[in-house]
């Protein structure tokens, strides 16, 4: 298996950032040891996530991080971001790859092993796999567990991306085979830099 295209995955939400700029958010959250940022808003129209994006994409630029667009092909190309996630239900990766070719990476989420398994024949770059743990973000009340998370990894064909209630105090269950993605473990932190730093420092 191919080793995960970053370790620490910031999906920023701006209303996930304890009410504070979340560019300074962001700043402090690549000290920390972020190595890439998703643009994650569920709620805002076209145009504003368009505008949004163009910020996010030049912080992106000045801290050195790639930018992944969460679900929006079309604007991850109109960014020049380095990568869209799509969801089960979202655009078909294979239809992704074939109107972004090799320009972006394509990540796609998956819940099981048979979604994970299915992801090597799609063409994508890397497959998330979670709710590792139970996580109110997404509205899980229980994980699939790190002993799944293992199960995942040993059958792999595709870097692999961890989510789902990862935190500081139980990321040393994640494998280091795998790459870590978390949002409030760092927006809602009172110390984004801190909280990135402990979260790499436990998988050591």
């Amino acid at each position: 298996m191919r080793p995960p295209l970053f370790r620490l995955c910031f999906l920023l939400s701006r209303g996930l950032c304890g009410g504070r700029e979340p560019l300074a958010v962001l700043e402090a959250a690549v000290h920390g040891g972020v190595d890439c940022v998703q643009l994650r808003e569920k709620e805002m129209s076209g145009a504003e996530l368009y505008e949004w994006g163009r910020k996010l994409r030049r912080e992106c630029r000045r801290l050195g991080v790639p930018l992944v667009v969460n679900d929006h092909l079309e604007l991850a190309l109109a960014l020049g971001a380095e990568g869209v996630h799509l969801g089960q239900e979202d655009l078909h990766a294979d239809d992704a790859r074939r109107l972004a070719s090799d320009s972006l990476w394509i990540g796609l989420s998956t819940h099981d092993l048979e979604q994970l398994d299915e992801a090597a024949e799609l063409r994508v770059d890397y497959a998330g796999f979670g709710p590792v743990f139970a996580t109110p973000t997404k509205g899980y009340g229980i994980g699939l567990g790190a002993p799944q998370l293992a199960a995942a990894l040993a059958i792999a064909r595709v870097p692999v991306v961890a989510i789902g209630g990862i935190t500081p105090e139980n990321a040393w269950m994640i494998p280091e085979q795998a790459g870590v993605a978390v949002s409030t473990a760092i927006g809602l932190a009172e110390d984004p830099t801190a909280a990135a730093r402990g979260l790499l420092a436990a998988r050591l």
